[in-house]
């Protein structure tokens, strides 16, 4: 099944009715009853996470009611639906509110993503900021477009390379162990700076617009991952897992690296990975 341009236009409109209606209006709202541990207290779901996606859930469902649909709040209810996404016919895949935890202090580096698969590939992505109001969109073979709030629209193209003490990235090493961590945590003195937004929204934004070099994570949820990836590579960049191998939907250990081309990727995982 395919997806058509008016698909993409629905799916926007989907995510940005979700942001109006049930996260800006909780964002520096929350009652304590309104945010919830769930298996840390860094690891955390807010009433606007599951009101958001049950809100996109039931759009999805209604226009699109053979999909495979998996939203990060529902997964805990039914794992499988992941491992489902390597040969669904079609699926989308929500994140309600990436970076629950800046949401949930009041920081406004949050947003909402949502990718679309078929049959293994991931063919459309969105990303969306529900306080800018911006939207970036990235569609399998037509490139990456930030729009903005008020409808103006550019192409968005990765950094050029640079030398490793020139680059700026990040890589998150919050689910990894030492070894591991210490080597990472220390060899990320060797770029120019470094940045941790504990928001994949963000960190996929700033990587396939050319404000940071790389990132990189070792925990690999399809909700994190599937729009960004596809908006980085559809900006000119470089993606794939720390065994040099794809990234596909299903996938969900393995590690992975976003760069500007191949040898920066190599680069990256040699100096900074370390493998």
């Amino acid at each position: 099944m395919t997806i058509s341009d008016k698909d993409i236009l629905f799916l926007g409109d989907c995510i940005r009715e979700a942001a109006r209606a049930e996260i800006m209006p909780r964002f520096r709202n929350l009652a304590d009853a309104d945010v919830s541990e769930k298996t840390s207290a860094i690891d955390l779901v807010t009433q606007a996470d599951l009101h958001a996606e049950h809100r996109i859930t039931a759009a999805l469902r209604e226009r699109f009611p053979q999909a495979l649909i998996v939203g990060e709040e529902a997964y805990d209810a039914d794992r499988s639906v992941v491992p489902a996404l390597a040969d669904a016919e079609l699926a989308f895949v929500i994140d309600p509110v990436d970076g629950t935890f800046n949401f949930a202090a009041g920081l406004p580096v949050f947003g909402t993503m949502l990718a679309v698969t078929a049959r293994g590939e991931t063919v459309a992505g969105i990303i969306h900021d529900p306080v800018l109001g911006d939207t970036v969109t990235a569609i399998k073979g037509a490139g990456t477009l930030l729009t903005r709030r008020d409808g103006q629209s550019t192409k968005l193209k990765v950094a050029e390379p640079a030398s490793l003490n020139q680059m700026v990235g990040g890589l998150s090493w919050g689910h990894m162990d030492d070894p591991d961590r210490a080597r990472i945590c220390a060899n990320m003195a060797k770029i120019r700076m470094t940045f941790s937004f504990n928001c994949s929204a963000y960190e996929y934004w700033m990587v396939a617009s050319g404000k940071m070099h790389f990132i990189g994570h070792a925990k690999l949820m399809p909700w994190d991952h599937l729009a960004g990836v596809l908006a980085h590579q559809e900006a000119g960049g470089y993606t794939a897992k720390f065994d040099g191998t794809p990234y596909r939907p299903g996938e969900t250990t393995g590690g992975i690296i976003s760069a500007p081309d191949r040898e920066s990727w190599q680069l990256i995982r040699r100096e900074i990975v370390g493998i």
